[in-house]
């Protein structure tokens, strides 16, 4: 075989691994970032959500980076939208609405 052909087939298969790299590892964590990104921009008062750390509470108030929320009768707390780690859904008294 001589040497260009052996570079080339070299070189086809370094780009394959990083296409399969691409699709495999960087594309799906680029679109769970996406998501929780949507997730975090959507948040509103009322949601019910649960924090990275496990903490169950109910949204009081947003502003721009922070939150207000509730994790039980008049204990309110102040947490970075960071820490949310998703939302379970809305809270009763607001489906009725």
């Amino acid at each position: 075989m001589p040497q260009g052909a052996a570079g080339a087939s070299s070189l086809i298969w370094i780009i394959l691994l990083f296409a399969i790299m691409y699709f495999l590892m960087i594309r799906p964590q680029q679109q769970q970032q996406k998501r929780r990104r949507e997730m975090l921009s959507k948040l509103k008062k009322g949601d019910r959500i649960v924090t990275v750390g496990g903490i169950h509470a109910t949204i009081t108030d947003v502003r721009e980076d922070e939150l207000t929320i509730r994790i039980a009768d008049k204990v309110e707390v102040e947490l970075s939208k960071s820490g949310v780690g998703y939302v379970k859904g809305k809270d009763k008294e607001k489906e009725g609405e």
